[in-house]
């Protein structure tokens, strides 16, 4: 890690009232590496929006926790959401791509916000993967 690198690592229960923890963090960074409002703004969204995806539908038995990394370097914030719950289909409902499924208005949210986005599911859980240059 260089002397610009700061890497914040949270595990969250995977309930609702914990994911205001996610937005906190991320303005803590911003004081770290000052961001403009509108785009600290697009990122909070962009975290709750992957936070919560993980939060409802990774333990449909209660439980769990979600593993929330963010990495800023000075020019761009990367962040990870993992979960280690019941994985999702990744395809559209309907197969031709024309209805989002249950969570996909955050995810294409998220898509619109980040440079780099990346998603995997399997029945061992989720990964979120989203990136923002910032300058």
């Amino acid at each position: 890690m260089n002397a610009t690198e700061h890497t914040i690592r949270l595990t969250i229960p995977a309930k609702a009232e914990y994911v205001s923890l996610c937005r906190l963090a991320l303005s803590g960074l911003a004081r770290v590496q000052p961001l403009e409002d509108e785009t600290l703004a697009d990122l909070k969204l962009a975290i709750t929006e992957a936070a919560s995806n993980s939060v409802r539908h990774a333990y449909s038995g209660g439980g769990g926790v979600v593993e929330v990394v963010f990495r800023l370097d000075g020019e761009r914030l990367e962040v990870e959401v993992v979960d280690t719950g019941a994985g999702f289909d990744l395809e559209p409902r309907d197969g031709n791509g024309d209805e989002l499924s249950e969570g996909g208005l955050g995810i294409a949210i998220i898509r619109a916000i980040a440079d780099e986005f990346e998603l995997s599911s399997d029945p061992r859980g989720s990964r979120l993967r989203f990136a923002k240059r910032l300058a």
